[in-house]
């Protein structure tokens, strides 16, 4: 086995469009992940929160498929 890295494969790149909804898809993103970072800071830092200062599972659920069923149909 060789210890040099494999070589880089060739890139296509992006029209303008395209690339500035992969930007856009990325800070998206890094902000749920900044948010997710931020709540397990708060649980290390404080501990777990009070079973009752939460949410039913069912509740939250509910709210959720409630806000897919009102967004815009999308293509992948």
């Amino acid at each position: 086995m060789s210890q040099q890295p494999a070589p880089a494969p060739a890139r296509q790149p992006l029209d303008e469009h395209a690339a500035d909804s992969v930007r856009a898809y990325a800070a998206a993103e890094r902000a749920k992940t900044d948010v997710l970072a931020s709540v397990l800071e708060d649980i290390a830092a404080n501990g777990y929160p009070s079973p009752e200062s939460g949410v039913p599972w069912e509740t939250a659920r509910d709210a959720h498929l409630a806000r897919l069923a009102d967004e815009q149909p999308r293509v992948a």
